[in-house]
């Protein structure tokens, strides 16, 4: 189901105590803006929440409101929610939401209550970087890309018949997802897998895009991840069956220092993983199609990335 809490955040920059007002919004979708916040920003709880709502609530959203002005991104996340269910044969709901989020992810994913979600946060895709929102400059034309790789997590964490090791941390977190518990509990290799298994739905979904776009990379850190690929392949080939957030903030995530990344006389690039799983999940993705492989389990994949090796 699409969500659209795009009037309703409007409705808080056009108040006249805007901050007053963005705590009113946060109440009234509390349950998906906690996890939003908990997953991709800072505890709500915490004494740096404020601080958060003063600069998003005062910040300068003219680029914002012009591109809603030249985009239909309504019509955008229906088309990328439409194909998304018939090519991954979706089977439990999944909601598709457009928010304006605090200059944090540009996309991501979340489990409530059981439900998956799909989120982007639209001050990343006016398509001018604003320093002052923290938004990317993203055009606008990425949102079904973005919504695609998210929708392929939800499917992932959620449908009934997911072999898939995320989907059973969410099950025995009674239908809550969170990045660092799953970061902690879920091994390597699943997590490559989940975001190589999305990079290649929002490929399927919104294709002609630069190959890089579809990684969240700039041009060259996609031409320094591919000429790294034997390190990065090879760093990552002992630790494939461990878990521990360090390895995910070492190959999913930005902001991890150079040291963190560091392996022999190489730093590898940020978020080089999700290259890598997308190299790891493309033969069974291939041979079996992203509907059966959203649902499996990462040794069934790799099976059958492994019985191709062999008949090659």
């Amino acid at each position: 189901m699409l969500i659209n809490l795009i009037p309703d955040y409007l409705s808080v920059l056009n108040s006249r105590d805007r901050i007053a007002a963005y705590l009113r919004y946060f109440d009234a979708h509390r349950p998906l803006l906690t996890a939003y916040w908990h997953n991709y920003v800072l505890d709500p709880d915490g004494p740096h929440f404020l601080d958060v709502v003063r600069a998003t609530a005062l910040a300068d959203r003219e680029d914002l409101t012009a591109m809603l002005e030249r985009s239909d991104v309504v019509a955008l996340a229906r088309s990328a929610e439409e194909q998304c269910a018939e090519l991954l044969a979706v089977d439990m709901p999944v909601d598709v939401v457009l928010m304006v989020g605090v200059g944090a992810a540009n996309a991501g994913e979340l489990v409530v209550g059981g439900k998956g979600t799909a989120f982007v946060c639209l001050e990343h895709f006016t398509g001018v970087a604003n320093a002052e929102t923290q938004g990317l400059g993203l055009d606008p034309e990425l949102i079904p890309l973005w919504l695609a790789h998210e929708i392929a997590h939800a499917v992932r964490y959620t449908s009934p018949t997911s072999r898939s090791e995320l989907a059973r941390l969410v099950a025995e977190a009674d239908g809550y997802y969170s990045y660092w518990e799953t970061g902690r509990r879920a091994s390597l290799r699943e997590l490559l897998l989940n975001e190589g298994l999305a990079v290649h739905t929002s490929r399927a979904i919104s294709p002609g895009h630069a190959a890089w776009e579809y990684f969240g990379y700039g041009r060259r850190q996609f031409a320094r991840v591919r000429e790294l690929e034997p390190v990065i392949q090879r760093a990552a080939s002992t630790d494939l069956d461990r878990s521990g957030l360090g390895l995910r903030l070492r190959y999913l995530s930005g902001g991890v220092s150079d040291q963190a990344r560091a392996t022999d006389r190489f730093v590898l690039p940020e978020r080089s993983g999700y290259y890598l799983g997308a190299r790891m999940a493309e033969p069974a993705v291939a041979a079996r199609g992203l509907a059966w492989c959203l649902r499996a389990s990462a040794q069934e994949l790799m099976g059958v990335a492994d019985s191709a090796a062999a008949t090659a």
